[in-house]
């Protein structure tokens, strides 16, 4: 038991240094540090310099701890890794760090969880084998909780762009008849749609970066479809390469497309609204119905009470 305390305190001994290493210092001395190594800028930019030194150290930090939880948390697998900065880049995190700093939250998060579980079963005075499997199950939770909000990222993610991609492709319709080229539009649609739709306005930036790169423009839109991680935008990226080979409108080609990916999003739409009326029957029988129940069979049902406890030849 004093192994499970010394444990624990250690534990949240080490978890106050690391907040203590992310936060950083306000002093004279900082800040002139600070203004030095920024090529002493005006005292109306502190509060960035204390941000940047702030982010600088937070990386630093999760450098130094990452390689020991990726450790912890998966094996070194090379099919496992890549699977895995797939689902981060569909999420719309592409940095090189992505994935060491998901890994590295997940065992974190677990040893928050469990820290988090011990401490309330030490002070609820929970018996040892119970605590244990308490403390097991929080950090199993712990650890899995990255995952489903990563899921969930992409979900949305997902989503946003599916509902923003027929009114980028009228504007790439607009842009291509008006006579533009391909590439020009994607960079004019990109510029002009992030007010309203900025992941496929960082999107579309990406592939006109891409583009001005060197890469084809066909591995470009290929990588697009890849990042976006939906069925539509693999359907855009074919029917815009089968287009460019056949010689044939791309601005039909888009139109279409566009057509038929706002009939899609209608029919999804009517889909949700149908499955209302039997998402709404759980609620209705669980919690309505008792309610009216007990307001338009109650008054009745005391009167049979009282009529049957005062007359008791009735029984």
């Amino acid at each position: 038991m004093d192994t499970m305390y010394l444990l624990g305190a250690m534990l949240v001994v080490g978890i106050a240094l690391i907040l203590y290493a992310v936060w950083p210092r306000r002093g004279d001395e900082t800040d002139t540090v600070k203004r030095r190594m920024t090529g002493g800028r005006a005292q109306d930019n502190l509060a960035e310099l204390r941000k940047q030194a702030k982010d600088s150290v937070a990386k630093k930090v999760i450098d130094s701890v990452a390689p020991m939880a990726v450790r912890s948390s998966t094996r070194e697998d090379a099919a496992q890794m890549s699977k895995l900065r797939m689902k981060l880049s569909n999420a719309g995190f592409r940095d090189d760090g992505a994935v060491t700093t998901f890994l590295a939250s997940k065992s974190i998060a677990a040893v928050i969880a469990g820290v988090g579980a011990a401490t309330y079963v030490w002070a609820n005075g929970t018996p040892i084998h119970n605590a244990i499997g308490i403390v097991m199950i929080a950090a199993g939770l712990g650890f899995l909780a990255p995952e489903l909000w990563l899921s969930s990222a992409r979900s949305k993610r997902a989503d946003s762009i599916r509902r923003g991609l027929p009114d980028t492709l009228d504007m790439l319709v607009i842009s291509v008849e008006s006579g533009l080229g391909l590439d020009a539009a994607f960079q004019r649609v990109g510029d002009e749609m992030g007010q309203v739709h900025p992941i496929i306005c960082e999107e579309l930036q990406l592939v006109s970066m891409e583009g001005q790169m060197g890469i084809p423009r066909s591995e470009a839109l290929s990588n697009f479809a890849t990042r976006s991680g939906i069925d539509e935008a693999r359907s855009l990226v074919a029917i815009v390469n089968q287009a460019e080979r056949f010689g044939t409108s791309i601005a039909r080609a888009l139109r279409n497309q566009s057509d038929a990916l706002r009939i899609k999003r209608r029919q999804a739409a009517e889909e949700t609204a149908q499955k209302t009326t039997v998402k709404l029957m759980a609620p209705l029988i669980l919690f309505i119905f008792p309610a009216i129940l007990v307001v338009l069979a109650g008054p009745a049902a005391l009167k049979m009470i009282e009529a049957l406890a005062n007359t008791p030849g009735l029984l």
